[in-house]
């Protein structure tokens, strides 16, 4: 009888100590809903708007690469002309960083006030070439051989970067008003390539890594060295976007010798002293 008043005491008292705790003994639910809680604060999203001729190389490798290394991440990618980009960057699209294929563009935002401080590296390089659709390039030997094409397709120098390179180029060459009576303008590079690869433009002025992303079009010649500037493509991080740690981490991951590799396998050169350490 003893015994069993002693057992019935100890349970009392076990139960006591359980609800005190306000438990049920059973951890197990609570470390689950912790474990959640820190993997939905380590998601996070960061937006980019980059030049259209960065659009391959970043959706097909470089963004599910980062993502793979950085659970949580998610990139949002917008692509288009660098100077529309920037159009929807003034009017307030949110974006986290901004990928430029010229310089122009980013210091027209940093002058508006609108590009974080210190933020802006200058990652890469491209070339600018003259491109005929394959089977052609027989036809023509120098890069100034555009002029004798029937027609051409060009990026419109008003808003598209590699326009403003071929304006460049063939304006040092003399060549700008002839070429321009008889040119379509492209609203981006992506745009002139399609014309000049389904033929409907007979030459086309685009960057060395659009070129090489079809065999449907030849490179006849670079621009001459000294027509034209370098094509030179920053990033940077918006002021007061919504994950400038985020954007940070990204730009550092694209300035990684890793990600530059990638960039090199996809034509493009690396700017002076964009890789990190160097």
């Amino acid at each position: 009888m003893k015994k069993a008043i002693l057992l019935a005491g100890a349970l009392t008292v076990a139960m006591a100590a359980l609800t005190a705790c306000g438990g049920t003994g059973k951890a197990e639910p609570e470390t689950t809903t912790q474990a959640a809680s820190e993997a939905a604060t380590k998601a996070q999203t960061v937006t980019i708007a980059a030049a259209a001729s960065l659009e391959t190389c970043l959706r097909d490798e470089l963004i599910p690469l980062f993502e793979k290394q950085n659970p949580g991440f998610t990139i949002e990618g917008t692509y288009d002309s660098s100077g529309k980009l920037q159009t929807q960057i003034e009017e307030g699209a949110g974006i986290d960083v901004f990928f430029s294929a010229a310089t122009k563009q980013m210091d027209a935002l940093d002058d508006e006030g609108m590009i974080q401080g210190g933020s802006v590296r200058n990652l890469l390089e491209n070339k600018i070439v003259f491109i005929v659709p394959t089977g052609d390039e027989g036809n023509y030997s120098s890069f100034e051989d555009i002029a004798k094409a029937e027609n051409a397709a060009l990026g419109d120098p008003d808003s598209v970067p590699v326009g403003q390179y071929s304006k460049e180029a063939l304006t040092n060459l003399g060549l700008w008003d002839e070429v321009l009576a008889k040119a379509s303008l492209g609203t981006n590079v992506t745009e002139v390539l399609n014309w000049v690869a389904e033929g409907s433009a007979k030459a086309g002025i685009v960057y060395a890594t659009d070129a090489a992303q079809t065999d449907k079009v030849t490179i006849v010649a670079e621009a001459p060295e000294g027509s034209v500037k370098k094509a030179i493509y920053p990033a940077g991080i918006i002021k007061d976007c919504e994950n400038p740690e985020g954007a940070k981490k990204f730009i550092d991951f694209l300035a990684s010798s890793e990600a530059m590799d990638i960039f090199l396998k996809n034509g493009f050169a690396a700017a002076d002293g964009a890789v990190n350490g160097n």
